[in-house]
């Protein structure tokens, strides 16, 4: 099959004839439909996160199941089904506890790649995923059953950039209505959270960004106010909200900047939510007495603490009635062969979510 391989950190990708390996006991082999450009993509393609070479990246895709491996139980060839890179057991105690993204199990696919190039040397199978490719084999933990009403492009979005930052809102912060609200960075992952804080009835939006473009878009996602980052930042913020801060600031940016700079629009009892992962390295400060005074809290995020099988459906619904927006989140459509234009064109910030299509499976 062909796949998009990374074989040097900063380079384009290079289309190869890669071999995959047949599904085995707990895990399923996937047609790949549609697969969104995460900026997490980028960063492990430019050697944010370090990592070894070669590998496929590529972790918020679409697809229809092609055949299942032993003791598989729930799918069937021809399921039409949502990828994700959460693989979990659903025993550990961080899948107990609903932290998915956070499982500790240890699975035979994280040990062995599915992935070898002709001469059988093995392809890193990124982000626990690779649908850079034509086909994916995953554990089924990672895979959510969808209808024939979602068409593949659109199911993509929600393997990553939605749940991720819907789920920051309901699932890690558990916003209640009226609250006051900052997203800082709207593109693919922040309008979803300015979505989510809308439709759970957040009174004050406010839309931080250093471009018009995706300021612009966040208004159509919801967003009540648009600010520009910089400086006076925090002062515009608290002027907005009658001098007191946000209840809840969503860091879907992984600069250091927008890091640091969360805590300063949070009111007394308010809580930052670190929603966006940067580069490895990119460290924060903060005055913890300062913390502890306003009873203010830092939360992690990951993945938007979702539980795929519970959240994936409930979003497909709120799709159908027409109250979350995913059409409008897809800016750019390209073939597999133009995946490196799609990458280029999210490293240049422009859009919201491109979805690279393979030949005519994206309805």
């Amino acid at each position: 099959m062909k796949a998009a391989v990374c074989r040097e950190f900063r380079a384009p990708l290079r289309f190869e004839d890669v071999a995959l390996s047949a599904p085995e006991a707990n895990s399923i082999l996937v047609r790949v439909a549609a697969c969104a450009i995460c900026h997490s993509d980028l960063i492990y393609i430019d050697g944010g996160w370090g990592g070894e070479l070669p590998a496929v990246f590529g972790h918020e895709a679409s697809g229809i199941v092609e055949r299942i491996g032993p003791e598989v139980i729930g799918f069937a060839p021809g399921d039409r089904v949502v990828i994700t890179m959460l693989r979990s057991c659903g025993e550990c105690p961080c899948c107990v506890a609903g932290l998915r993204g956070s499982c500790e199990a240890d699975f035979p696919l994280a040990r062995r790649s599915p992935l070898t190039d002709p001469a059988g040397t093995p392809i890193g199978q990124g982000m626990k995923t690779a649908t850079f490719a034509e086909r994916a084999v995953v554990h089924p933990s990672q895979l959510v059953k969808i209808g024939d009403s979602v068409p593949f492009d659109v199911a993509s979005l929600l393997a990553c950039g939605v749940i991720t930052g819907y789920g920051a809102v309901v699932n890690t912060a558990r916003m209640p209505p009226g609250a006051d609200v900052a997203v800082i960075g709207t593109g693919g992952v922040g309008v979803n959270s300015v979505q989510a804080a809308a439709i759970e009835g957040a009174r004050r939006i406010i839309a931080v960004d250093v471009s018009d473009e995706k300021l612009a878009a966040a208004e159509q996602f919801g967003a009540t106010h648009r600010v520009r980052a910089g400086e006076t930042l925090g002062q515009t913020v608290r002027a907005i909200t009658g001098g007191r801060g946000v209840d809840y600031v969503f860091v879907t940016a992984g600069a250091k900047a927008a890091i640091d700079g969360c805590l300063e629009l949070l009111a007394p009892g308010g809580t930052a939510v670190l929603v966006g992962i940067p580069a490895s390295g990119v460290l924060s400060s903060y005055d913890p007495g300062t913390l502890a005074s306003a009873s203010q809290r830092i939360l992690g995020s990951k993945m938007g603490a979702s539980d795929i099988r519970v959240d994936i459906p409930r979003l497909i619904e709120l799709y159908r009635a027409k109250t979350l927006k995913l059409d409008d989140l897809i800016t750019g459509s390209f073939a597999f062969e133009d995946i490196n234009a799609a990458l280029d064109t999210a490293r240049r910030g422009q859009g919201l979510r491109n979805v690279v299509t393979f030949g005519d499976r994206a309805a």
